[in-house]
C-alpha cells in the first residue's frame, strides 16, 4: 500500500525514486526497505544512534536485492534532502512503553515537522503508517498539510489488506 501511494503520486514506474524513513529502524522500516530494494526505490533511514537497522539486516536485504540502495544516517536533514517521500512512524511501538521517555528523548530531533520538510524537495510527499501521535513524531501542520498523502495511503492499505484476506481465506 505504501508503494501504491508512491505510484499514485509519481506513476507506475517508481524505480529511481527515494523514500526517506525518519524514525526507528524497526519492522516497518525493514519491510519498507525490502520492498524498495525489489522495486528499485532508494531507501534512506534516518535514526538516532542505536536505533538504526542492524548492519546484518541491511546486508541481507542487499544480498536479496543486489541493486538495492539502502542508506542509514543519523541526520534527518541529510536523509530527506533528495526524498520523493518522507515517511514517519511512531517512536514508541507496542511493547516499548517502559522505554517511552528514553525513546522520546532520543528521537526528539527526528520529528517530521515543517522545518524538516523544508529541507526536502518541493514535490516530496508525506507518508505515515498510522496511528500517528501528533506533536510527537509528526506535527499537525505536516500530517494535515498539502504534501501529506497519509490518508490516501491508509485507504490503499485498506484495499491491500482486503486482498490479502481474500487470498488467505481462499476467496481470491
Amino acid at each position: 500500500a505504501d508503494l501504491v501511494t508512491l505510484q499514485d503520486e509519481f506513476g507506475v514506474d517508481v524505480a529511481g525514486r527515494t523514500i526517506a524513513f525518519v524514525g526507528d529502524g524497526n519492522n516497518v522500516a525493514l519491510s519498507l526497505a525490502a520492498l524498495c530494494g525489489r522495486l528499485g526505490v532508494r531507501f534512506v533511514l534516518a535514526a538516532p544512534k542505536g536505533y538504526e537497522l542492524p548492519p546484518e539486516m541491511v546486508e541481507g536485504l542487499q544480498k536479496d536485492s543486489p541493486k538495492a540502495s539502502i542508506t542509514v544516517t543519523n541526520d534527518p536533514v541529510e536523509a530527506v534532502r533528495e526524498a520523493d517521500a518522507v515517511y514517519a512512524d511512531t517512536f514508541v511501538s507496542m511493547g516499548q512503553e517502559a522505554e517511552k521517555q528514553q525513546r522520546l528523548d532520543d528521537f526528539a530531533d527526528f520529528q517530521l515537522n515543517a522545518n524538516l520538510m523544508a529541507a526536502a524537495p518541493k514535490q516530496a510527499i508525506v507518508l505515515h503508517c498510522l496511528p500517528a501521535y501528533r506533536g510527537i513524531e509528526i506535527t499537525d501542520e505536516v500530517i494535515d498539510g498539502p504534501q501529506s498523502r497519509v490518508f490516501p495511503q491508509a485507504h490503499n492499505r485498506l484495499h491491500a489488506q482486503k486482498g490479502l484476506l481474500a487470498v488467505l481465506l481462499g476467496n481470491a
